[in-house]
């Protein structure tokens, strides 16, 4: 019998996402329980490394712009947080569209006898085409990979057959509503099909609340921070998930005469609020014990190293380094300062029989980043590290557990985390971002903000003259600031004091104390790096060699209230 009455493709849409809810947090128990994908951030992973640079560069943009616009927290963990909602949602749009499309063709070869087998059957495709996904991108699942592939094409198999069972229902509510209708002119099939969708809803809403929620109590039982690290425990080795070792106390410049303007971010940078930026929605989890450092290539013969014997082996280097995100905008937050302890890399690379015919190392990484690295840049600068230590701990999970590489003067885009392979190569070649659109040699701009103008801290001097303390930051990479100046409303340039720095690799606090005047005034600021070469002035995005321009900060200060009775 031909049906009359058929599920639409909006009824299709919405049993999409009935089904596809529960997946996703059943999915994420599993990950949970036995480390095994969770399929939306592999999917988005997925669709983040084949999409063109351009577009995710505009997609960036946007949700840094809603970030600040709607001030929604530090920008590289809003933004985290935002890619794992994006994950979601990809996730759920894609089984929206799998159920339009499924009952669709459906309806077009007129079936429902053998609709679940074709639903299962179209689930281990979906399941088969997840499979590839999960060998390119995840780098999380702890379960044996055998297993992983398996239970991926089992759970999009069921997923399948559960579209099917549910046309099939659907179908057959129209076949008696047809026969009802025949014999007594009346018909029940849309109150029928309205109660069967809300039982659906209603299982579906259980499952996936019974899901979210045990997975949310298993993964309390975790670190909120640090999960799965397992690091060589060497004497003296410090916990990998303590706090911030290094104390006002302790850094270098403790004795400096000025003091940063009221207001000023933190001169160094605790590493719970150290910007992360990366490829991947969650970053790799890597077992230190078993980790080693590939280094094969055009060496005399392959090298396998491990964590401890790059810790115990070399003598280890500390170096107070500011290091910023490529993608940061005038004045952002993605940049900080730190401790970081490694080897440095070119007594590693005396150890590794390099040929003569090679020119620049590959740098590959758990998350499948990449990156070149010139050899005679390694050989002629002693700051160059691997590093596996800051603020005195192994480097977090979130931050390049167990070693990523510091490259003075270089944006961020040039120095991977995570690093599992090192390959000697005979010439340069684009590394994961210079592919996608971004510059070549990341070299560091240099910049300056203004992060306060402290009205709320206004000093007093003997002669009754009334200070107010502006201040910030300048950074011009390992090329160092030698001045920064400040310009109130139309005025002319003044020069600001500089803080001692941290080191040569680190930003530089400067303060300038303005004589207080009520009303509306604009506040700008200017560097010169350590060659007294004046920053750029041109407005410029960061797309692809990085922002410049002047940070200008308006304000309004208001008449100070009198003190007298």
């Amino acid at each position: 019998m031909e049906l009359s009455k058929k599920p639409s493709i909006i009824i299709g849409a919405l049993v999409g996402a009935l089904i596809t809810a529960p997946f996703i947090a059943l999915s994420f128990l599993a990950d949970q329980l036995a480390g095994l994908p969770f399929f939306p951030f592999d999917l988005f992973d997925w669709v983040g490394r084949n999409t063109p640079g351009e577009i995710i560069t505009k997609v960036i943009d946007t949700m840094v712009t809603a970030i600040e616009t709607f001030k929604l927290g530090e920008t590289s963990s809003a933004a985290k947080t935002a890619e794992q909602l994006m994950a979601l949602g990809m996730m759920m749009s894609f089984g929206i569209v799998v159920g339009a499309i499924f009952f669709g063709v459906l309806n077009r070869i007129n079936t429902k006898q053998r609709s679940n087998l074709i639903g299962g059957i179209v689930g281990a495709l979906i399941g088969i085409a997840f499979v590839f996904i999960f060998n390119e991108v995840n780098n999380t699942a702890s379960a044996d990979e055998g297993l992983s592939q398996v239970w991926i094409v089992l759970a999009f198999t069921v997923w399948g057959v559960a579209f099917g069972w549910i046309y099939s229902d659907l179908s057959d509510f129209a076949e008696k509503s047809d026969e009802k209708e025949k014999a007594d002119g009346n018909t029940s099939y849309q109150l029928d099909r309205r109660r069967f969708l809300v039982n659906v809803g209603g299982a579906t809403a259980t499952l996936t609340v019974l899901g979210a929620g045990l997975s949310l109590l298993l993964n309390n039982d975790a670190d909120p921070v640090e999960t799965a690290v397992i690091v060589p425990d060497p004497e003296g080795t410090p916990d990998p998930n303590a706090g911030s070792q290094t104390v006002q106390n302790d850094l270098p410049n403790a004795g400096a005469s000025l003091e940063p303007a009221p207001g000023t971010r933190p001169e160094y940078t605790p590493l719970e609020n150290h910007y992360r930026i990366d490829i991947s929605t969650r970053p790799p989890v890597i077992d230190g014990e078993e980790w080693r450092l590939n280094i094969a290539g055009l060496v005399a013969a392959p090298l396998a190293m491990s964590l401890t014997q790059l810790m115990s082996d070399y003598e280890p280097v500390d170096q107070f380094v500011t290091i910023s995100c490529i993608s940061n905008r005038l004045a952002g937050s993605l940049i900080s300062t730190t401790r970081w302890t490694g080897v440095q890399f070119n007594q590693l690379i005396e150890d590794w029989d390099l040929s003569p015919d090679a020119t620049h190392l590959r740098i590959s990484s758990a998350d499948n980043f990449d990156e070149y690295v010139s050899l005679d840049l390694i050989r002629n600068d002693d700051r160059v590290l691997l590093a596996y230590m800051w603020d005195g701990q192994p480097l977090r999970e979130r931050h390049g557990f167990p070693v990523r590489v510091y490259i003075p003067d270089h944006y961020g885009m040039k120095q991977p985390k995570w690093i599992t392979n090192i390959e000697a190569v005979e010439s340069w070649d684009e590394g994961y971002w210079v592919r996608r659109g971004w510059s070549r040699d990341a070299i560091v701009n240099t910049t300056s903000v203004i992060d306060t103008v402290a009205a709320d801290s206004i000093v007093a001097q003997d002669d009754g003259a009334l200070l107010v303390p502006i201040g910030g930051i300048a950074y011009a990479g390992a090329k160092q600031i030698s001045k920064v100046e400040v310009q109130v409303d139309e005025g002319d340039w003044q020069e600001a004091e500089l803080r001692e720095p941290l080191s040569e690799l680190t930003w530089r606090v400067w303060r300038y104390d303005w004589a207080f005047e009520a009303g509306d005034h604009s506040f700008r600021v200017r560097a010169y790096d350590g060659a007294g070469e004046l920053q750029s002035l041109e407005s410029r995005g960061t797309r692809p060699d990085g922002a410049t321009g002047v940070h200008e900060l308006e304000q309004d200060l208001q008449p100070l209230e009198s003190t007298e009775s």
